[in-house]
Formats: structure tokens, sequence, C-alpha cells
């Protein structure tokens, strides 16, 4: 079942994106072909050289491994400079805000940090991987109406796990 919602909200954010005029492509880990595209490295490198945003469903396509793998492998495989996570607050904190009104929030962590405080911001694996490839990690709330645009300008309120 999550695989599949992957998809849907995948199909979600194509709709949006192509509403507002930006080429898009879905690529999903496990065979849809009347929904999308079947995930093939080398066609999405190829329609990111097109100027198509290329959208990753599915995760792996395999049990047992989260969607912040799946991020993180996707990141890796496509040489992204970054991986940015939209989550439920805007930033990695010491503790969970909403249960805990004195956590305090990262501007910036390293990756050993975030394992050996282990801080629940994504699972381990995904942590791991960004690490041993260097690929820096950018957590911030997707509730904040234009933050992904300021994230990725290096504005608005992240943490950077480096």
């Amino acid at each position: 079942m999550g695989m599949l919602a992957t998809v849907m909200n995948a199909l979600a954010v194509q709709s949006v994106l192509e509403s507002k005029g930006v080429d898009t492509r879905v690529q999903s880990a496990i065979p849809m072909q009347t929904v999308c595209e079947s995930y093939i490295r080398r066609r999405a490198v190829r329609h990111m050289e097109k100027g198509r945003v290329v959208i990753f469903a599915a995760g792996t396509g395999n049990p047992f491994f989260t969607t912040d793998t799946a991020a993180a492998l996707r990141a890796v495989e496509m040489g992204c400079d970054a991986l940015l996570k939209g989550t439920q607050v805007d930033g990695v904190y010491d503790s969970d805000p909403k249960t805990n009104p004195d956590a305090v929030r990262y501007d910036n962590l390293k990756y050993q940090d975030v394992l050996a405080r282990d801080l629940k911001v994504m699972d381990t694996s995904a942590i791991a991987l960004a690490r041993d490839n260097r690929v820096p990690i950018l957590v911030f709330s997707i509730h904040n109406p234009g933050e992904f645009s300021k994230v990725i300008n290096g504005e608005g309120r992240f943490t950077l796990v480096d």
C-alpha cells in the first residue's frame, strides 16, 4: 500500500507542476506502464537533460526500504547536488518539537551527529548513504507556503545535514 501511495502522490505533484507549465515525468520503481514510466536511470538522466522534472515514485520497489532510503539512493544515482526532505517540522530538532516545547532546532548538523544522537529525521540507511556519497540533506517544513522555493535558493528555515 505504501509504494502505491507514493505513486499517487507523485501523480498529484506532477499534476500541480504541469498546471504551472513545468514539463515532468513520473518514474516508478514498480512497473505501472499505463500510469507512469518504469524507473530507468539512463532515461531519467535524458529527461533531465531535456529540462524535464523527474518525480520518482514507489520507493526502491522493495519492501523493508523506506522512502527516505529511496530518496537518498535516487539522489546518489542521479548525481544530485542535494537531497531536500520536506517534512512536518522546519528542520532537525534534538527531540520531537510536537511533544517537547523546549526542543532545540539545529541550523547545521554533521551526518555523524545525526546518527550518534539517534535523531529521527530520516532512517539510518538514508543518512549513511547520503554521508558515504557526500549528498547534503536539507530538512524543511512542507507546511510553510513558498518554503520549497526559499530553501532551493538558500533562504528560509531549514537544517543542513552535511
